[in-house]
């Protein structure tokens, strides 16, 4: 009896060492974690506070729009005068050569340039940067936006990813129970050594689902740490409430047309329609004035001269003209892409909403009927067995296919909480409160 007792052996201590290393693990990241665990556990709202205080791409974004408000300050004024030295017919030959007073024509000149640039296109250009300050400020939502939807699928990941984890740990710690009891009731005789084995495969099996499930919850960690640091390996809080959106099948075009992307593209249309208003004002030419005075030597007068100059654009046909034609192209190009954009999002957006609608009957049809029987099986399956009437492979098959219903409906839970995440943070939290609170004042 000692060779086929060998490999039930094998399979208890494998087993064994599985559950003596979870309860280590469990352990040992108690003491390690006992700190974070005084803690208050961090919700879904918190980690998405965490992530936008902690970004840096919408500190830049902010340091983007100061750049564009100066920049426009700035091209709304004059340009710089323009100061001007020289010497005029200064003599390199003959007895006066390099004298600046003994020939009456030689001057001393010191002069002022002023471009008078016209008040409508200095408006225009600082209208341009104040428009470009625009785009990045809805860039800065749309970055918001993304920041928000990515850190609640990350904390979503985590959050499921665990309780998967947890869920076969239950089941591995049973499965460790059963092969116990397997060898014992072989041991007294009263079980087949294949049962001895079938609990031994099941526990390995386990075990190695267990591993699979650590993995990802340390990556859904690590995914979650990019966006709020060190605060991702505290304990998660309950769900948040994943029942509703903010989107109707009927009114997404409306809805969709104040998405952060969208509003972006918008801006460029506004920035194109700017450059094209400036592109017809450089048709007029601008002005400069130069004042310059002449000092000539004692013997000779000095001079004041008084200049202006004025652009000649023979040519506007060729130039100015289709400098105003390419600047509307421009603005035709942004405004189709924009009109094409919404049309992508409002498709995108409907699949999605579809999809997770019928996640939520799928998912509600599971629970109500698929897990009731998988549980319904494996009590009649333990009870069978009891009785002598089934085999501990016919327990495990059961216990198995109910173990696989259950994740199967967390898998699916875990799809429908992503698909929630997108289609709840298309806008920033903290504008769709804003968004809220203009409406109920507009109501008032």
């Amino acid at each position: 009896m000692f060779i086929p007792y060998t490999a039930p052996v094998l399979a208890r201590h494998r087993a064994c060492r599985g559950g003596a290393r979870f309860v280590l693990a469990s352990f040992f990241a108690a003491l390690c974690g006992g700190a974070a665990a005084l803690e208050n556990p961090l919700t879904l709202q918190e980690a998405q506070l965490r992530a936008v205080e902690r970004s840096r791409l919408l500190a830049a974004k902010d340091h983007a729009v100061h750049a564009s408000r100066e920049q426009a300050v700035a091209a709304a004024r004059l340009p710089d005068p323009v100061l001007k030295l020289g010497v005029d017919n200064l003599p390199v030959e003959g007895p006066d050569r390099f004298s600046t007073t003994r020939d009456f024509m030689t001057q001393r000149r010191i002069g002022l340039m002023q471009d008078l640039t016209r008040a409508d296109k200095r408006r225009l250009r600082a209208e341009r940067f104040e428009r470009e300050a625009d785009k990045t400020s809805a860039e800065k939502t749309a970055a918001a936006a993304a920041i928000e939807r990515d850190t609640a699928m990350a904390w979503l990941d985590r959050y499921y990813f665990e309780a998967m984890a947890g869920l076969v740990a239950e089941q591995e710690q049973q499965a460790s129970l059963e092969v116990a009891a397997a060898e014992a009731a072989y041991r007294g005789g009263r079980g087949a050594q294949a049962d001895v084995f079938a609990a031994g495969v099941e526990a390995l099996a386990l075990a190695d689902r267990s591993r699979e499930l650590g993995r990802r919850v340390a990556n859904a960690k690590l995914a979650l740490a990019r966006w709020i640091g060190e605060a991702a390996q505290l304990p998660l809080a309950g769900k948040p409430v994943l029942d509703a959106v903010p989107l109707e099948p009927g009114t997404l075009e409306t809805q969709l047309g104040h998405h952060p992307e969208i509003a972006v593209l918008r801006k460029q249309e506004d920035i194109a329609a700017t450059e094209a208003a400036l592109a017809r004002a450089d048709k007029k030419a601008d002005w400069s004035v130069e004042v310059a005075f002449q000092q000539r030597g004692h013997a000779y007068s000095n001079m004041l001269s008084v200049g202006v100059s004025v652009p000649l654009q023979w040519n506007q046909g060729n130039r100015q003209d289709r400098e105003v034609s390419a600047r509307l192209a421009q603005l035709e190009q942004a405004q189709a892409e924009s009109e094409d954009a919404l049309r992508a999002h409002v498709a995108e957006v409907g699949a999605m909403l579809n999809e997770w609608r019928d996640n939520r009957e799928r998912q509600a049809r599971l629970e109500q009927d698929l897990l009731p029987l998988a549980r319904s099986r494996t009590t009649s399956a333990v009870a069978h067995y009891r009785g002598g009437k089934m085999s501990l492979a016919d327990v495990l098959a059961a216990r198995r296919g109910e173990l696989d219903a259950r994740l199967q409906v967390l898998q699916l839970e875990a799809d429908t909480a992503r698909l929630w995440a997108q289609l709840r943070f298309l806008v920033p939290a903290s504008g769709q409160r804003d968004a809220n609170q203009g409406m109920d004042r507009r109501q008032q």
